[in-house]
């Protein structure tokens, strides 16, 4: 495969498996010992977009009051919910987001328990924190190891309050996956480079998704294509698809389309049957179609977002090369006071 290296992703994937007990175990205790009622989640950009999936799916399936805010945001406006029975975590790569560093100090101040989930010991984000959980990644595995970490919380969170069933088998399933996920990028690889070639052919893209799957259109069209590539796009969550942004498709505009296996299936086909309809640069991305033995249905709906992130990868490895523009070039990201 173009650029990749699978005994470092499968390290990577796995230190993110290989905290969940400890993290869970933090999350346990503080729901037996504060009486937490409130998980916020406090992730900014791309970061705190890979929280979302845990958020839904403690909003649908918990009672658990679950909340998702920009910190940036969250200094300005506060949040009623934050105090003493609040859980706050807040994830950051490189463990230096300015922000994020002084939201997890201002809920502090307010008495919330609060962790951090970095890439590096010793910085910032993770040293504000009561709680530091520690996985090395880079930008090309990250979204994979936020993700499971985050769904970590979720489910060690009902099952903790009894929401859940079976979770060890779930979490026996989610070990599987790091070496899973080098198979499905593997059997992706013939597909990627055409998919690049699509993305690089249009100078816009609308991209979709819904439910657990609309997350990762919007991390795929703002950080990776807009941040990365300077290609523009219109993320658009596909239940909102029909009030305002089906009147912008006609011929020969594009729109990619990521589908998963939970309850939001049936919005994210809607769009596929109208699209398929109305322009001819329809592309869909269905994480039915990746063999993951050995995990169950339930789990793969939880798992569709990493799904699409692993593939995207390999898209994204074989778009930089294409338009002789690496991944890590930036303009003013960092780089320039803002």
């Amino acid at each position: 495969m173009l650029n990749f290296d699978p005994d470092r992703y499968v390290a990577i994937e796995s230190g993110a498996m290989s905290v969940a007990d400890p993290l869970a175990e933090c999350v346990r205790a503080r729901i037996n010992s504060g009486g937490i009622d409130t998980l916020l989640f406090l992730g900014a950009g791309g970061a705190g977009i890979l929280m979302l999936p845990a958020v839904q799916l403690l909003q649908v399936r918990s009672t658990l009051t679950a909340l998702a805010l920009n910190p940036a945001e969250f200094l300005e406006s506060g949040c009623a919910r934050l105090g003493p029975r609040t859980l706050v975590v807040a994830p950051s790569l490189s463990g230096t987001t300015a922000e994020t560093e002084q939201a997890l100090k201002l809920s502090a101040s307010r008495g919330a328990t609060t962790i951090a989930l970095t890439g590096h010991a010793g910085t910032p984000v993770h040293d504000a924190a009561d709680f530091g959980f520690v996985n090395f990644a880079e930008d090309d595995t990250s979204s994979e190891s936020f993700y499971l970490q985050s769904l970590v919380i979720a489910l060690a969170a009902m099952d903790q309050l009894g929401e859940l069933r079976d979770y060890e088998t779930i979490l026996a399933e989610l070990r599987l996956l790091p070496n899973l996920l080098v198979g499905v990028k593997e059997a992706f690889e013939d597909r990627a480079p055409a998919l690049a070639t699509a993305l690089a052919s249009s100078p816009y893209h609308i991209i979709t998704g819904a439910g657990a799957t609309w997350p990762q259109a919007h991390y795929y069209g703002m950080c990776i294509l807009e941040e990365m590539q300077w290609i523009r796009t219109r993320p658009v969550d596909g239940a909102d698809f029909f009030h305002g942004t089906l009147e912008l498709v006609e011929p020969g505009v594009s729109v990619l389309v990521f589908e998963g296996e939970d309850y939001a299936r049936p919005l994210t086909q809607r769009v596929a049957a109208f699209a398929q309809e109305h322009t001819d640069l329809v592309t869909i991305v269905d994480t039915l179609d990746f063999a993951l033995p050995g995990v169950s249905p339930t789990v793969r709906a939880l798992v569709s977002p990493i799904l699409l992130a692993a593939v995207l990868e390999r898209v994204s490895a074989h778009l930089e090369v294409q338009r002789d523009h690496p991944l890590t070039t930036r303009r003013y990201y960092r780089r320039v006071a803002y």
